[in-house]
Protein backbone atom coordinates (compact mmCIF):
# COMPACT_ATOMS: atom_id res chain seq x y z
CA UNK A 1 0.00 0.00 0.00
CA UNK A 2 1.53 3.04 -0.91
CA UNK A 3 -0.21 6.45 0.60
CA UNK A 4 -0.33 10.03 -1.63
CA UNK A 5 1.18 12.40 0.90
CA UNK A 6 3.34 14.76 -1.12
CA UNK A 7 1.88 17.89 -3.02
CA UNK A 8 3.05 16.49 -6.45
CA UNK A 9 1.34 13.54 -6.04
CA UNK A 10 4.43 11.24 -5.69
CA UNK A 11 4.38 9.83 -2.54
CA UNK A 12 7.01 10.61 -0.27
CA UNK A 13 6.44 7.13 1.83
CA UNK A 14 5.31 3.67 1.60
CA UNK A 15 2.71 2.55 4.04
CA UNK A 16 1.59 -0.82 5.33
CA UNK A 17 -0.14 -2.17 8.67
CA UNK A 18 1.90 -4.29 10.76
CA UNK A 19 2.35 -6.66 13.71
CA UNK A 20 4.65 -5.69 16.27
CA UNK A 21 6.52 -8.55 17.57
CA UNK A 22 8.86 -8.91 20.07
CA UNK A 23 11.61 -11.91 20.54
CA UNK A 24 14.72 -12.11 22.26
CA UNK A 25 16.95 -10.43 19.63
CA UNK A 26 14.04 -7.23 19.99
CA UNK A 27 11.21 -5.92 18.21
CA UNK A 28 10.58 -6.04 14.24
CA UNK A 29 7.70 -5.82 12.21
CA UNK A 30 5.86 -8.06 9.93
CA UNK A 31 3.27 -6.86 7.31
CA UNK A 32 2.63 -7.25 3.61
CA UNK A 33 3.68 -5.14 0.82
CA UNK A 34 3.06 -5.15 -2.84
CA UNK A 35 6.11 -6.97 -4.44
CA UNK A 36 7.01 -3.67 -6.65
CA UNK A 37 7.34 -1.64 -3.75
CA UNK A 38 9.36 -3.58 -2.08
CA UNK A 39 11.58 -4.06 -5.27
CA UNK A 40 11.85 -0.41 -5.71
CA UNK A 41 12.57 0.16 -1.82
CA UNK A 42 15.68 -2.32 -2.18
CA UNK A 43 16.35 -2.17 -5.49
CA UNK A 44 20.11 -1.41 -5.81
CA UNK A 45 20.45 -4.05 -3.10
CA UNK A 46 18.54 -6.41 -5.38
CA UNK A 47 20.65 -5.48 -8.00
CA UNK A 48 23.62 -6.28 -7.56
CA UNK A 49 25.88 -8.48 -9.94
CA UNK A 50 26.94 -11.43 -9.48
CA UNK A 51 30.67 -10.92 -8.31
CA UNK A 52 29.37 -8.34 -5.31
CA UNK A 53 28.83 -8.76 -1.46
CA UNK A 54 26.73 -7.43 0.72
CA UNK A 55 27.31 -6.45 4.07
CA UNK A 56 26.44 -9.24 6.00
CA UNK A 57 28.27 -11.31 3.62
CA UNK A 58 31.67 -9.27 3.75
CA UNK A 59 31.28 -8.96 7.50
CA UNK A 60 30.49 -13.21 7.56
CA UNK A 61 33.16 -13.79 5.07
CA UNK A 62 31.36 -15.64 3.02
CA UNK A 63 30.32 -15.56 -0.64
CA UNK A 64 26.38 -15.67 -1.13
CA UNK A 65 26.23 -13.05 -4.26
CA UNK A 66 22.98 -13.01 -6.61
CA UNK A 67 22.57 -15.52 -8.86
CA UNK A 68 21.43 -14.51 -12.56
CA UNK A 69 20.28 -18.53 -13.10
CA UNK A 70 18.16 -18.62 -9.95
CA UNK A 71 16.80 -14.97 -10.43
CA UNK A 72 15.61 -16.11 -14.38
CA UNK A 73 14.18 -19.67 -12.48
CA UNK A 74 11.97 -17.85 -10.21
CA UNK A 75 10.76 -15.20 -13.07
CA UNK A 76 9.57 -17.71 -14.94
CA UNK A 77 8.00 -19.63 -11.46
CA UNK A 78 6.37 -16.31 -10.50
CA UNK A 79 4.13 -16.59 -13.32
CA UNK A 80 2.60 -19.71 -13.31
CA UNK A 81 -0.77 -20.05 -12.30
CA UNK A 82 -0.16 -21.29 -8.29
CA UNK A 83 3.03 -19.08 -7.53
CA UNK A 84 3.17 -18.43 -4.00
CA UNK A 85 6.10 -17.54 -1.43
CA UNK A 86 4.47 -18.01 1.92
CA UNK A 87 7.59 -16.98 3.83
CA UNK A 88 8.75 -13.55 4.87
CA UNK A 89 11.34 -11.40 3.00
CA UNK A 90 13.51 -9.90 5.95
CA UNK A 91 14.75 -6.53 5.62
CA UNK A 92 16.52 -3.70 7.42
CA UNK A 93 16.04 -0.22 7.97
CA UNK A 94 17.13 2.79 9.26
CA UNK A 95 14.62 4.61 12.14
CA UNK A 96 14.99 7.70 10.26
CA UNK A 97 13.66 6.24 7.20
CA UNK A 98 10.72 4.67 8.99
CA UNK A 99 7.06 6.08 11.15
CA UNK A 100 5.20 3.66 12.86
CA UNK A 101 2.35 4.65 14.46
CA UNK A 102 1.71 2.60 17.84
CA UNK A 103 -1.52 3.00 17.91
CA UNK A 104 -2.99 2.36 14.33
CA UNK A 105 -0.37 -0.55 13.59
CA UNK A 106 0.79 1.39 10.55
CA UNK A 107 4.09 1.97 9.69
CA UNK A 108 5.55 3.84 6.81
CA UNK A 109 9.29 3.46 5.02
CA UNK A 110 11.00 6.26 2.92
CA UNK A 111 10.11 5.96 -0.64
CA UNK A 112 14.05 5.62 -2.02
CA UNK A 113 15.42 3.17 -3.66
CA UNK A 114 17.96 1.53 -1.78
CA UNK A 115 16.34 2.21 1.36
CA UNK A 116 16.04 -1.57 2.37
CA UNK A 117 18.93 -3.80 2.89
CA UNK A 118 17.84 -7.60 2.13
CA UNK A 119 18.76 -9.69 5.35
CA UNK A 120 17.04 -13.16 3.30
CA UNK A 121 15.02 -12.81 0.06
CA UNK A 122 17.27 -11.31 -2.63
CA UNK A 123 16.67 -13.83 -5.43
CA UNK A 124 12.59 -14.00 -4.92
CA UNK A 125 12.43 -10.32 -5.60
CA UNK A 126 15.38 -10.25 -7.93
CA UNK A 127 12.94 -12.73 -9.83
CA UNK A 128 9.77 -10.81 -9.34
CA UNK A 129 11.13 -7.03 -11.00
CA UNK A 130 9.20 -5.65 -13.45
CA UNK A 131 6.19 -8.56 -12.38
CA UNK A 132 3.35 -7.25 -14.53
CA UNK A 133 0.51 -10.75 -14.22
CA UNK A 134 -1.77 -9.15 -11.35
CA UNK A 135 -1.34 -8.41 -8.01
CA UNK A 136 1.50 -10.25 -6.13
CA UNK A 137 1.59 -9.26 -2.57
CA UNK A 138 4.73 -10.14 -0.23
CA UNK A 139 4.98 -10.95 3.52
CA UNK A 140 8.01 -9.01 5.03
CA UNK A 141 9.98 -8.67 8.08
CA UNK A 142 11.25 -5.22 9.00
CA UNK A 143 13.96 -4.73 11.38
CA UNK A 144 14.63 -0.77 12.35
CA UNK A 145 18.52 -0.18 13.18
CA UNK A 146 19.35 -3.66 13.14
CA UNK A 147 23.18 -3.69 13.34
CA UNK A 148 25.51 -5.53 11.11
CA UNK A 149 26.25 -8.60 13.86
CA UNK A 150 22.44 -9.04 14.30
CA UNK A 151 21.79 -8.83 10.60
CA UNK A 152 24.84 -11.63 10.45
CA UNK A 153 22.89 -14.06 13.27
CA UNK A 154 19.61 -13.68 11.22
CA UNK A 155 20.96 -14.42 8.40
CA UNK A 156 23.16 -17.19 9.61
CA UNK A 157 20.77 -18.80 11.33
CA UNK A 158 18.24 -18.97 7.87
CA UNK A 159 20.98 -19.82 5.34
CA UNK A 160 23.61 -21.48 6.79
CA UNK A 161 22.28 -23.60 9.70
CA UNK A 162 19.00 -24.60 7.52
CA UNK A 163 18.27 -28.29 6.82
CA UNK A 164 17.62 -28.32 2.97
CA UNK A 165 14.77 -30.14 1.53
CA UNK A 166 15.46 -33.77 0.02
CA UNK A 167 14.51 -33.32 -3.72
CA UNK A 168 13.32 -37.17 -3.68
CA UNK A 169 10.75 -35.77 -1.32
CA UNK A 170 9.77 -32.82 -3.38
CA UNK A 171 9.19 -35.42 -6.31
CA UNK A 172 7.27 -37.87 -4.03
CA UNK A 173 4.74 -34.67 -3.03
CA UNK A 174 3.50 -35.11 -6.90
CA UNK A 175 1.90 -37.77 -5.98
CA UNK A 176 -0.45 -35.81 -4.12
CA UNK A 177 -1.28 -33.82 -7.11
CA UNK A 178 -4.40 -33.43 -8.34
CA UNK A 179 -3.75 -32.21 -12.05
CA UNK A 180 -1.65 -34.29 -14.58
CA UNK A 181 2.19 -32.96 -14.84
CA UNK A 182 5.35 -34.51 -16.70
CA UNK A 183 6.60 -34.62 -12.56
CA UNK A 184 3.59 -37.02 -11.76
CA UNK A 185 3.79 -39.22 -14.44
CA UNK A 186 7.60 -39.80 -13.70
CA UNK A 187 7.11 -40.33 -10.18
CA UNK A 188 4.18 -42.75 -10.89
CA UNK A 189 6.72 -44.06 -13.28
CA UNK A 190 9.20 -44.61 -10.61
CA UNK A 191 7.00 -46.28 -7.82
CA UNK A 192 5.30 -48.60 -10.37
CA UNK A 193 9.11 -49.83 -11.61
CA UNK A 194 10.36 -50.26 -8.14
CA UNK A 195 7.07 -52.13 -6.68
CA UNK A 196 6.93 -54.30 -9.30
CA UNK A 197 8.71 -57.98 -8.13
CA UNK A 198 9.52 -58.94 -12.10
CA UNK A 199 10.51 -55.13 -12.63
CA UNK A 200 14.32 -54.52 -13.19
CA UNK A 201 14.14 -52.04 -10.00
CA UNK A 202 12.15 -53.75 -7.85
CA UNK A 203 13.31 -52.69 -4.94
CA UNK A 204 16.58 -50.82 -6.05
CA UNK A 205 15.24 -47.22 -5.68
CA UNK A 206 15.60 -45.48 -2.65
CA UNK A 207 11.91 -43.83 -2.97
CA UNK A 208 12.93 -40.81 -0.22
CA UNK A 209 16.05 -40.86 -1.04
CA UNK A 210 16.71 -41.77 2.62
CA UNK A 211 19.22 -44.48 4.07
CA UNK A 212 17.68 -47.23 3.31
CA UNK A 213 17.89 -51.10 2.43
CA UNK A 214 22.01 -51.68 1.18
CA UNK A 215 20.59 -53.11 -2.13
CA UNK A 216 18.79 -49.85 -3.20
CA UNK A 217 21.02 -47.81 -5.12
CA UNK A 218 19.45 -45.43 -7.16
CA UNK A 219 17.65 -42.51 -5.71
CA UNK A 220 14.27 -41.42 -6.53
CA UNK A 221 15.50 -38.20 -7.60
CA UNK A 222 18.37 -39.32 -9.75
CA UNK A 223 15.77 -41.52 -11.62
CA UNK A 224 12.98 -38.63 -12.24
CA UNK A 225 15.88 -36.38 -13.32
CA UNK A 226 17.12 -38.84 -15.47
CA UNK A 227 14.11 -39.23 -16.72
CA UNK A 228 12.30 -35.76 -17.52
CA UNK A 229 14.38 -34.83 -20.09
CA UNK A 230 12.79 -37.11 -22.54
CA UNK A 231 9.48 -36.15 -21.83
CA UNK A 232 9.74 -32.31 -21.30
CA UNK A 233 12.42 -29.47 -22.01
CA UNK A 234 10.45 -27.19 -19.08
CA UNK A 235 8.62 -29.41 -17.02
CA UNK A 236 7.18 -26.54 -14.64
CA UNK A 237 6.00 -25.02 -17.49
CA UNK A 238 4.14 -27.85 -18.57
CA UNK A 239 2.45 -28.45 -15.23
CA UNK A 240 1.59 -24.94 -15.19
CA UNK A 241 0.07 -24.92 -18.99
CA UNK A 242 -1.70 -27.97 -17.82
CA UNK A 243 -3.58 -26.74 -14.36
CA UNK A 244 -4.49 -23.51 -16.19
CA UNK A 245 -6.57 -26.35 -18.69
CA UNK A 246 -3.95 -25.90 -21.59
CA UNK A 247 -2.27 -28.02 -23.84
CA UNK A 248 1.29 -27.98 -24.16
CA UNK A 249 3.02 -28.06 -27.28
CA UNK A 250 3.47 -31.29 -29.27
CA UNK A 251 6.94 -32.46 -30.18
CA UNK A 252 7.94 -32.04 -33.92
CA UNK A 253 9.11 -35.10 -35.21
CA UNK A 254 12.89 -33.61 -35.10
CA UNK A 255 12.12 -32.59 -31.62
CA UNK A 256 11.26 -36.46 -30.75
CA UNK A 257 14.58 -37.11 -31.39
CA UNK A 258 15.55 -35.70 -28.14
CA UNK A 259 12.49 -35.62 -26.19
CA UNK A 260 11.40 -39.71 -27.11
CA UNK A 261 8.80 -39.67 -24.91
CA UNK A 262 7.13 -36.30 -25.45
CA UNK A 263 3.78 -37.15 -27.25
CA UNK A 264 3.46 -40.24 -25.58
CA UNK A 265 3.15 -38.36 -21.93
CA UNK A 266 0.89 -35.76 -23.83
CA UNK A 267 -1.38 -38.53 -25.14
CA UNK A 268 -1.57 -40.06 -21.29
CA UNK A 269 0.57 -43.56 -22.68
CA UNK A 270 2.57 -43.55 -19.56
CA UNK A 271 2.24 -47.06 -18.96
CA UNK A 272 3.49 -47.43 -22.61
CA UNK A 273 6.55 -45.11 -21.26
CA UNK A 274 6.91 -47.19 -18.33
CA UNK A 275 7.11 -50.75 -20.84
CA UNK A 276 9.60 -49.57 -22.78
CA UNK A 277 12.17 -48.75 -19.59
CA UNK A 278 10.97 -52.03 -18.02
CA UNK A 279 11.98 -54.07 -21.31
CA UNK A 280 15.13 -51.77 -21.83
CA UNK A 281 16.60 -52.22 -18.58
CA UNK A 282 15.70 -56.01 -18.42
CA UNK A 283 17.87 -56.64 -21.37
CA UNK A 284 20.71 -54.01 -19.59
CA UNK A 285 20.10 -56.92 -16.82
CA UNK A 286 20.61 -59.96 -19.20
CA UNK A 287 23.31 -58.30 -20.84
CA UNK A 288 25.13 -57.86 -17.35
CA UNK A 289 23.46 -60.20 -15.07
CA UNK A 290 24.63 -59.80 -11.30
CA UNK A 291 26.19 -56.31 -12.20
CA UNK A 292 22.93 -54.90 -12.37
CA UNK A 293 20.84 -57.04 -10.57
CA UNK A 294 22.70 -57.40 -7.58
CA UNK A 295 25.01 -54.62 -4.98
CA UNK A 296 28.27 -55.26 -5.48
CA UNK A 297 30.30 -52.81 -3.81
CA UNK A 298 33.18 -51.18 -5.66
CA UNK A 299 30.80 -51.49 -9.27
CA UNK A 300 29.03 -48.93 -10.58
CA UNK A 301 26.36 -49.79 -13.03
CA UNK A 302 23.48 -50.07 -11.28
CA UNK A 303 24.78 -46.70 -9.42
CA UNK A 304 24.43 -43.13 -10.48
CA UNK A 305 27.32 -43.03 -13.31
CA UNK A 306 26.22 -46.45 -14.88
CA UNK A 307 22.47 -45.64 -14.14
CA UNK A 308 22.92 -41.85 -15.68
CA UNK A 309 25.03 -43.33 -18.66
CA UNK A 310 22.32 -45.93 -19.08
CA UNK A 311 19.22 -43.15 -20.07
CA UNK A 312 20.89 -40.65 -21.90
CA UNK A 313 21.74 -43.94 -24.66
CA UNK A 314 17.97 -45.05 -23.97
CA UNK A 315 17.02 -42.70 -26.69
CA UNK A 316 19.19 -44.03 -29.31
CA UNK A 317 18.31 -47.20 -28.46
CA UNK A 318 14.57 -46.55 -28.45
CA UNK A 319 14.86 -45.06 -32.13
CA UNK A 320 16.79 -47.75 -33.30
CA UNK A 321 14.06 -49.97 -32.57
CA UNK A 322 10.83 -48.08 -33.26
CA UNK A 323 9.14 -45.21 -33.83
CA UNK A 324 8.04 -42.37 -30.99
CA UNK A 325 4.94 -43.93 -29.35
CA UNK A 326 6.00 -47.45 -29.99
CA UNK A 327 6.82 -49.99 -27.74
CA UNK A 328 10.05 -52.51 -28.91
CA UNK A 329 10.08 -55.75 -26.82
CA UNK A 330 12.76 -56.93 -24.63
CA UNK A 331 14.16 -59.29 -27.40
CA UNK A 332 14.37 -56.31 -29.33
CA UNK A 333 16.73 -54.11 -26.94
CA UNK A 334 19.02 -57.43 -25.92
CA UNK A 335 20.03 -57.35 -30.17
CA UNK A 336 21.45 -53.55 -29.41
CA UNK A 337 23.48 -54.47 -26.48
CA UNK A 338 24.79 -57.85 -28.13
CA UNK A 339 27.76 -56.24 -29.99
CA UNK A 340 28.95 -54.62 -26.58
CA UNK A 341 32.04 -55.91 -25.10
CA UNK A 342 32.18 -54.21 -21.91
CA UNK A 343 32.50 -57.03 -19.02
CA UNK A 344 30.90 -56.66 -16.00
CA UNK A 345 34.06 -56.65 -13.91
CA UNK A 346 35.54 -53.69 -15.69
CA UNK A 347 32.15 -51.44 -14.28
CA UNK A 348 34.83 -49.64 -11.73
CA UNK A 349 35.02 -46.20 -10.75
CA UNK A 350 39.00 -46.98 -11.87
CA UNK A 351 37.26 -47.51 -15.17
CA UNK A 352 34.19 -45.34 -14.73
CA UNK A 353 34.97 -42.20 -12.41
CA UNK A 354 32.40 -40.51 -10.49
CA UNK A 355 30.68 -37.73 -12.16
CA UNK A 356 30.07 -36.61 -15.54
CA UNK A 357 33.41 -37.83 -17.08
CA UNK A 358 32.29 -41.65 -16.09
CA UNK A 359 29.54 -41.44 -17.21
CA UNK A 360 29.92 -39.59 -20.47
CA UNK A 361 32.55 -42.06 -21.34
CA UNK A 362 30.54 -45.44 -20.58
CA UNK A 363 27.54 -43.68 -22.80
CA UNK A 364 29.99 -42.90 -25.57
CA UNK A 365 31.58 -46.48 -25.66
CA UNK A 366 27.27 -47.75 -25.73
CA UNK A 367 27.32 -45.56 -28.79
CA UNK A 368 30.90 -46.69 -30.59
CA UNK A 369 30.02 -50.84 -29.74
CA UNK A 370 26.86 -50.63 -30.76
CA UNK A 371 27.55 -48.44 -34.04
CA UNK A 372 24.63 -45.55 -32.83
CA UNK A 373 26.86 -43.05 -32.33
Amino acid sequence: MTEDNTAGGVSAWVGMRCLEVTQPIGTFYLGVIDAADLVRLSYADVRRIETERRDVETYLGIERPLSRARVAQIKDYVRTIDAAFPSSVIVAVKSEDTKYDVNTGFLEVRNTSNVAKVIDGQHRLAGLEDYSDGKFEVIVTIFVDMDIEEQAVIFGTINLEQTRVNKSLVYDLYEYAKQRSPQKTAHNIVTLLNSEPRSPFFGKIKILGTAGHPHETISQALFIDSLLPLMSSDPARDRDLLKRGRSPERATPAQEQVFVFRNMFLDRKDAAITRVLWNYFIAVEGKWGAYWREVKPGFVLNRTTGFRALMQFLPLAYLELAKPGEVPSERMFRTIFEPVTILGEEFTPDNYSPGASGQVKLRDQLKAQTGLG
